[in-house]
């Protein structure tokens, strides 16, 4: 699915009334607004399942290092997004998450002629306070340019008792 980004903080009756899968769902199909962070970055769409997460985008010579490469960061940005995006699909209504570790493994450069890249997450274990993912890009023709894994902890919206 590519449909134009747009981007606010989300409503924050939606995070408490949707469970992740469904937050997620209604992101990817423009009925609630995607994080600012895929305009920044130049996220070009997503797909949402039970468990994983896609994000596209094109690197371009906006996104290089002093050396003329993409920097890391970009595809860091990818991994974490598409990671904790794949657990929080399943988070419950009203719980939130943070990435409490990054672990990133750069395998081939990007330049502004890689072209468009998908970035996968998909969850590898999730209980009610932690969740753990793996995520990779791919460029076009499926060619591995990083992978990653994190851990999330995962938490109510609301402290107890209020």
């Amino acid at each position: 699915m590519c449909r134009p980004m747009s981007s606010a903080p989300l409503p924050k009756d939606a995070l408490a009334s949707m469970s992740g899968l469904e937050l997620m769902q209604a992101m990817a199909s423009g009925a609630l607004p995607r994080a600012p962070i895929g305009e920044l970055m130049g996220f070009n769409g997503m797909s949402v399942g039970d468990g994983w997460v896609e994000f596209f985008a094109t690197p371009t010579a906006a996104h290089y290092n002093p050396i003329g490469t993409v920097h890391g960061g970009f595809a860091a940005t990818l991994l974490d997004s598409c990671m904790a995006c794949a657990v929080h699909t399943r988070v419950a209504a009203g719980f939130g998450y943070t990435t409490v570790d990054l672990n990133i493994t750069y395998l081939k450069a990007m330049t502004d002629a890689t072209g468009r890249v998908t970035a996968r997450g998909e969850v590898i274990s999730a209980s009610k306070r932690i969740a753990t993912a793996r995520g990779s890009i791919v460029d076009a023709e499926g060619r591995l340019l990083a992978t990653g894994t994190t851990t999330c902890l995962v938490f109510p919206l609301t402290p107890r008792g209020r």
